[in-house]
């Protein structure tokens, strides 16, 4: 009989590798700081090719829209140290988050959806 604590391995989930990086943290939830911490996004405020991020512990900043910028390519190749004891980001979504790849010619472009 299985037992019942164990928990079926996540599923994997492809996006592209060079998807802006406003539509990466939008679809995330995560930003990770220059000291490699992960935090949460609580909101995402955009205003042009710029966003102001509010994170779960109160702190605020403006991002720049771009692909090869710090952030997007630390998010890209996981490089995080832990994760802000503030923010207390649930384990499943640092499990979600590890589950993920990037490839360059598969998966989701993270296209807005048309209206």
């Amino acid at each position: 009989m299985p037992d019942k604590t164990q928990t079926k391995p996540q599923r994997q989930r492809f996006y592209r590798k060079r998807v802006e990086l406003l539509r990466l943290i939008d679809k995330i939830k995560l930003w990770p700081s220059r000291r490699g911490l992960l935090h949460g996004i609580k909101t995402i405020e955009p205003d042009g090719d710029r966003v102001l991020i509010t994170t779960h512990c109160n702190k605020t900043f403006w991002v720049n829209n771009s692909r090869n910028s710090r952030a997007a390519r630390w998010l890209r190749n996981k490089w995080f140290q832990g994760v802000c004891p503030a923010c207390r980001v649930p384990e499943w979504k640092i499990a979600k988050y590890n589950a993920t790849r990037f490839r360059r010619h598969y998966g989701s472009s993270l296209d807005q959806p048309s209206d």
